[in-house]
């Protein structure tokens, strides 16, 4: 095995494998992973979450409250932000790059160059990698839909979660929230409990009675566990109990209920109350309304406040508009940009009452994003002040030249996200 390639370009020569970015099935997945011999038959107990909003939090969370019990945790998430390691956590420790690459070589190896996406053969090199080193839980967050997702080849998980449901990616998984929840609902497995999250009442039904048809237990918000803010605090209720707990140290109001989910599936898997509160209060996922305090942007924005959020759906609108709202009072300035395959109004639209201005930029590097303009047209049709910059650096300038103490939002896209992240080093 050559040890001369880095990851980056072995990732590189893995994008030529398929003409496709997406293309929902399994068939590809199942084919490798057992020229691979069927690492993902060889897992620890693993933890399956699903969702249109608040995985990668809600993962974070329940990792948080695991490690603190002495567990070691494996997880898998996309996409990545700045570095591809990021998806790939090895027993609490971000992939090295050796062992990266020597993954991904091996996949390679023996996928002998049939077509396959890239999603599906670096979810192989991370199953394989699971395989091999010693844990107590894998945390696998599905990267689109569900039933026909790269990471749906467990076929018995401990637990699985599906946090709250909304309108996204119909090109893949339908125009209305009932299809949308059947191809989450799809991670469900016989006999399996799952830990649902809020969802609207048509998600619900779906989810419910796929569920019956398996014979999985659910645990609903609302009827078997619920979750709330009161007096600066979180409180947590199902049948074992009450627990008062702070908040979440990760920002905004959405944050308690998917603090709810975590607590749910820690409390289901018979961690303590020790664990529950370390899932709140130690959990790290960055572009979640993240206050960015160091760096060249940082430094370039002066007394104003930085924050980055990387939603980028209408529910994501709706939730950083509540985190906003929550925050003391002061002029908020947005940076936006997008892909062109998001529902730009349908993001924008909550936010407007809450912001003085937007500056649209084209995400650096993606040939999916929605030209700065088109955005700028967008915020304006639903009544936002808006122009265009070449680049995040230029709006930053441009916003703290004539407004120099007030609060920017760098949104609209995890990929913007992760350029951000790493132009500020």
């Amino acid at each position: 095995m050559s040890d001369l390639l880095s990851s980056d370009a072995l990732l590189a020569r893995l994008l030529t494998l398929h003409p496709k970015k997406i293309d929902l099935t399994l068939d590809r997945m199942h084919r490798l992973l057992a020229a691979l011999g069927n690492p993902e038959r060889a897992l620890a107990p693993v933890i399956h979450v699903a969702g249109t909003n608040g995985k990668g939090s809600t993962q974070a969370m329940i990792r948080a409250g695991l490690e603190a019990a002495g567990e070691k945790v494996h997880a898998y998430t996309s996409p990545h932000l700045a570095h591809f390691h990021e998806r790939i956590r090895l027993a609490g420790e971000l992939v090295s790059e050796p062992m990266l690459a020597r993954l991904l070589e091996e996949c390679e190896r023996a996928n002998a160059g049939a077509p396959i996406t890239f999603f599906e053969i670096t979810t192989c090199a991370a199953l394989l990698g699971f395989s091999r080193v010693e844990a107590d839980h894998v945390l696998l967050e599905v990267g689109l839909g569900g039933r026909l997702d790269a990471t749906n080849v467990i076929d018995r998980p401990e637990l699985t979660i599906i946090t709250p449901v909304s309108i996204d990616h119909q090109q893949y998984l339908g125009d209305t929230l009932a299809q949308i929840a059947a191809e989450k609902a799809g991670i469900l497995k016989r006999g399996v409990p799952c830990v649902v999250g809020p969802q609207d009442e048509a998600a619900l039904e779906v989810i419910e009675a796929r569920a019956a048809q398996l014979g999985a237990p659910l645990l609903v918000h609302g009827q078997h566990w619920h979750a709330w803010e009161e007096r600066g605090r979180l409180i947590f209720q199902d049948e074992n109990g009450l627990l008062d707990l702070p908040l979440p140290n990760l920002p905004g109001p959405f944050q308690i209920l998917n603090a709810g989910a975590a607590i749910a599936a820690l409390r289901h898997l018979g961690r303590d109350d020790t664990a529950a509160e370390a899932a709140v209060t130690r959990a790290y996922w960055p572009a979640r309304m993240q206050r960015l305090r160091t760096g060249p942007l940082v430094d370039a924005a002066g007394r104003a406040e930085l924050w980055l959020d990387g939603g980028h759906n209408p529910a994501g609108g709706q939730a950083v508009a509540a985190a906003l709202a929550g925050l003391p009072p002061k002029p908020t300035h947005l940076i936006c940009g997008m892909l062109n395959t998001k529902d730009v109004g349908g993001y924008l639209r909550p936010l407007a009452p809450q912001v003085r201005d937007l500056h649209a930029v084209s995400i650096p590097g993606e040939s999916a994003t929605l030209p700065a303009e088109t955005t700028r047209d967008a915020a304006l049709a639903e009544g936002i002040t808006a122009t265009t910059a070449a680049s995040v650096a230029e709006a930053v300038a441009d916003i703290v030249a004539t407004d120099p103490q007030s609060r920017i939002l760098i949104c609209g896209s995890l990929y913007l996200a992760g350029a951000v992240l790493r132009e500020n080093g």
